[in-house]
Formats: C-alpha cells, sequence, structure tokens
C-alpha cells in the first residue's frame, strides 16, 4: 500500500498593515521624486508663444536634462546644455513665483539687437518659421531693441541694467543668463522688457502636449475661488467639445 500524498495549497501570505503603508509610501515617494525632479505638467496661460503654444496648452517639461550639470552625476544625469532655439519654461526674473515659457535666442556671449521686428544675433538675421506678427505698425522700442528708449510695459530696473550690457548698438548676454523671446514677437512681453533669464531660473524644455482645452486668453487672471471653480465645472461640461483633440500628444519645437 502506499500512502497517497495530497498536495497543499500554498496559501498566499497575508500583507500586514505596515506593509501595505510601506508599499503606499514607495509609491507616492517614487511619484513625488518624478514630479519633482524629471517631468513635470505646466499650462500654457499667455498668447507669447502663439503659433507654437496655445493658451490652454497642457505640457510635460523635462526637468533633468537643463539642470545644471553637478560634478557627482557623472554620466547618470542627461544633461544638455541649453541652445539656441530651445523653449524653456523658467521662474520669471522679476515676477515672483510666476512660471514662464520662451524661446531661447541668446546664450552667454551672444550679441542681440533688432531691426524693424527682425533679431540679428551676432550679426545675422535669424531665419525664424515660427514667429507670428500681428501688429500693424512698428513700436520703436519693440522693434529696434536695444537702441530706442525704454517705453511701455518695461520693468523699472531693467534699462539700468540693459545699459551695462550694451556695445555698438547691441545687447551682450552675459555670463549664466540667457535672452528669450516669445514667437508671438509683437505681443510677448519677453527679455526686451524686463531682461535675462538667469541659469538657476530654469525649470526645463517642454515635451509635448498631453492635453489642450480652449481657454479664455485671461483665464489666469481669473483667480477667485468662485471663477476657479465656475471653470472646472466648464470644462468638465465641455470636455468633449473643446478640448483640441488634434493638439494631443504634439512634440513642442
Amino acid at each position: 500500500m502506499f500512502a497517497k500524498n495530497k498536495d497543499k495549497k500554498t496559501q498566499k501570505k497575508k500583507e500586514s498593515l505596515p506593509e501595505s503603508i510601506a508599499g503606499i509610501a514607495a509609491v507616492l515617494v517614487s511619484g513625488l521624486f518624478i514630479i519633482t525632479f524629471i517631468v513635470q505638467a505646466f499650462e500654457i496661460p499667455s498668447e507669447s508663444m502663439v503659433r507654437t503654444l496655445l493658451v490652454g496648452d497642457h505640457v510635460f517639461v523635462d526637468r533633468l536634462s537643463p539642470t545644471a550639470k553637478a560634478g557627482y552625476t557623472g554620466p547618470f544625469i542627461p544633461y544638455r546644455e541649453i541652445k539656441h532655439g530651445d523653449i524653456i519654461v523658467f521662474l520669471h526674473p522679476k515676477e515672483h513665483g510666476m512660471y514662464v515659457v520662451k524661446r531661447i535666442i541668446g546664450v552667454p556671449g551672444d550679441r542681440i539687437h533688432l531691426r524693424d521686428g527682425k533679431v540679428f544675433r551676432n550679426g545675422e538675421e535669424l531665419n525664424e518659421p515660427y514667429v507670428q506678427h500681428v501688429a500693424t505698425r512698428l513700436d520703436p522700442y519693440r522693434d529696434e531693441f536695444p537702441t530706442a528708449p525704454p517705453e511701455g510695459e518695461v520693468n523699472s530696473e531693467w534699462p539700468m541694467v540693459m545699459r551695462e550690457h550694451v556695445e555698438n548698438g547691441e545687447l551682450v548676454v552675459p555670463p549664466d543668463n540667457f535672452f528669450g523671446m516669445g514667437d508671438n514677437r509683437d505681443v510677448s512681453l519677453d527679455s526686451r522688457f524686463w531682461g535675462f533669464i538667469p541659469r538657476e531660473n530654469v525649470i526645463g524644455r517642454p515635451l509635448f502636449i498631453y492635453w489642450s482645452f480652449e481657454t479664455p486668453k485671461d483665464q489666469y487672471e481669473r483667480t477667485s475661488a468662485g471663477e476657479r471653480i465656475g471653470f472646472v465645472f466648464h470644462v468638465i461640461v465641455h470636455f468633449f467639445d473643446e478640448t483640441r483633440w488634434h493638439r494631443m500628444f504634439h512634440v513642442v519645437r
């Protein structure tokens, strides 16, 4: 007689409360690390980058590669120096806590000036197919920068700082700073009006549009709780008919 061997079902060990909490904490920490150091969601608030970026475009921003290179990271961090034509998100150098998006026109050492609204860098006119011009008349300061006297919405500190960096009618970008402009060139408040972009203010580069919704151009100014709740309700009701589906997953260039 042979004894019958019965297969005993191995029961899965039940997860304890501390283990469950540790698992949830690991997920939260990983997510926090990603949105803090790798990618960040950002909404385009103004018309300064039209047609490249529209008000209501929601983009993922690469926070990792444009950050200042640290010696201890070695080859593990995919750092790339900011270069001409890059679109960057950064903290406004004069408005505390305000995030801004512009295109890099000048890097340290570049000599910048405008003539009839056309940008010249180091003596050569730039080919800028992404630029939109909507103004019907010439604005001396905006279009003849930096030789025309400052006027309009110019930061009060900028004219004095600018004079220190103008040589032979051209603005020279100092070390560890950038000169940025909006693609919607005639309405963009950019480095012409408030100055250089410090390297430490750079947050990252927009990667792609993950969602786009038709948004009023002054929505970012509507800050009361009632206005915000009202717009959230509007998004819920009109999600399908006012989402710009054709812009979904559009790569930002």
